[in-house]
């Protein structure tokens, strides 16, 4: 199981830090340390087929999923409420109505259920070892991040949650209410935060990353990492990462309409499109793995140069 302390998972013993112990003050470098490659996921229609409250939760509380989040919209839109907020709290208030009480052990548990679309539970393995097979230099690092506007609570019950390095989600107070209260609500412009909390290598939610930080000082740059998304609700993530040097995939269920992710291909949001199929030899595998390629002679060419310039202030 992954480990995790206040938003921030601990590293294995078998991964390679990406940079030095205080990664945030430049210091002279004993190696170059930018070889940590980020691929970071939307969960709902990117890895999974449908939003997941509707595989155990709406159907726990007998709510017809089509009605559920039609008035849910409608209320946000008649009270000018956040529509994640919103849906976060009519979901418990449903509940109650139906005196059906869900705890966190519940929704961790409503994890199981959830599906996922074809290869995915194999691809963080098979990935990792085309990049182990290909690196072009040593010491690369490949995590993988979630950021989704789901619920933390049955992310955790599913079977890839061990995969993430680091899952930022929405998440719930339990304590305190009688009906839970969101204690983190991660919108679709909220995510881009995230991007940069991996950018920066601030995981943990308790510290701010308002702090300028120099590019060099960043330990996972932006040119490291692929964001993995299916709609709208991705656009703001998908130009951060794109705008500062990253590269970004849409995806969309197999087999059909694929629409959506071409108008995001036209407009210059995505680097690639592909059917959401993540098994070895698909198209999204294959176009995953030549932005790996990319990715991976940049860093040898940036370490390259980084040796020159070494050794170039050595001979002063």
């Amino acid at each position: 199981m992954v480990e995790r302390a206040n938003g921030r998972r601990a590293v294995a013993n078998d991964e390679e830090p990406a940079g030095g112990e205080n990664r945030r003050t430049l210091v002279p470098k004993a190696q170059y340390d930018k070889k940590t490659i980020a691929l970071v996921y939307d969960f709902d229609g990117t890895l999974s087929p449908k939003p997941m409250q509707e595989y155990a939760f709406l159907p726990k509380i007998d709510a017809d999923p089509a009605a559920f989040w039609a008035e849910s919209n409608r209320v946000a839109k008649d009270h000018a409420a956040d529509p994640l907020i919103t849906y976060m709290h009519l979901l418990y208030k449903k509940a109650k109505e139906r005196g059906v009480r869900i705890d966190r052990a519940d929704l961790v548990a409503q994890g199981r259920h959830v599906e996922l679309y074809p290869g995915v539970e194999a691809w963080f393995a098979a990935i990792g070892e085309y990049v182990k097979a290909h690196a072009q230099s040593h010491g690369v690092v490949l995590r993988h991040y979630l950021i989704s506007s789901g619920l933390t609570e049955i992310i955790e019950g599913t079977s890839i949650y061990p995969r993430f390095h680091n899952v930022f989600a929405s998440e719930y107070w339990f304590e305190a209410y009688d009906l839970p209260y969101p204690k983190r609500v991660i919108t679709d412009t909220g995510k881009t935060q995230y991007l940069f909390r991996i950018n920066k290598g601030v995981e943990d939610l308790g510290e701010s990353i308002n702090q300028h930080m120099p590019e060099g000082a960043r330990p996972i740059p932006f040119s490291n990492m692929i964001y993995f998304g299916d709609g709208d609700t991705d656009v703001p993530s998908m130009a951060v990462t794109r705008k500062n040097g990253g590269y970004a995939v849409a995806v969309y269920p197999p087999g059909k309409a694929k629409s959506k992710c071409v108008e995001l291909f036209k407009a210059g949001r995505c680097d690639f499109f592909a059917p959401a199929d993540y098994r070895e030899g698909s198209d999204l595998f294959k176009r995953t793995c030549l932005l790996l390629d990319r990715i991976l002679a940049d860093i040898r060419v940036q370490e390259e140069m980084w040796r020159l310039g070494r050794g170039l202030d050595r001979a002063k």
